[in-house]
């Protein structure tokens, strides 16, 4: 388990050291997921323990959230000053979300179909 988490922390590491040096707007963490994913792809996939490690993470993954819940509550003067601008991001947001995934995978599906024909 040690040697698992070692790799996951190395990653974000890594993923945070080259946010900070190219000064990019992603979250260091989201590059380091990133080049862990295509890590894994490379490998094959997961070595056992990281696969047993990463399933413990995930079955308390709300413990997780409780720093980012505690960060809600003590930001709330902010986001009641923030209130319309929230309630309109949140909603625009999603919707575009959707429309660009759907998009993607409309796109994707015809590709692939067409691949098959050929």
């Amino acid at each position: 388990m040690v040697r698992a988490l070692m790799v996951l922390l190395l990653f974000q590491l890594a993923g945070t050291i080259i946010q900070e040096a190219m000064g990019l707007p992603i979250p260091g963490a989201v590059l380091g997921l990133v080049m862990l994913l295509a890590y894994l792809i490379w490998r094959g996939g997961p070595a056992p323990h990281l696969r047993n490690t990463a399933q413990g993470l995930l079955k308390n993954l709300g413990l997780l959230f409780v720093p980012a819940g505690v960060g809600v509550v003590t930001q709330l003067q902010v986001l009641r000053q923030n209130l319309l601008a929230i309630a309109v991001a949140i909603p625009v947001s999603t919707l575009l979300g959707l429309l660009v995934t759907g998009v993607l995978m409309n796109w994707f599906t015809t590709r692939a179909g067409g691949r098959a024909d050929a």
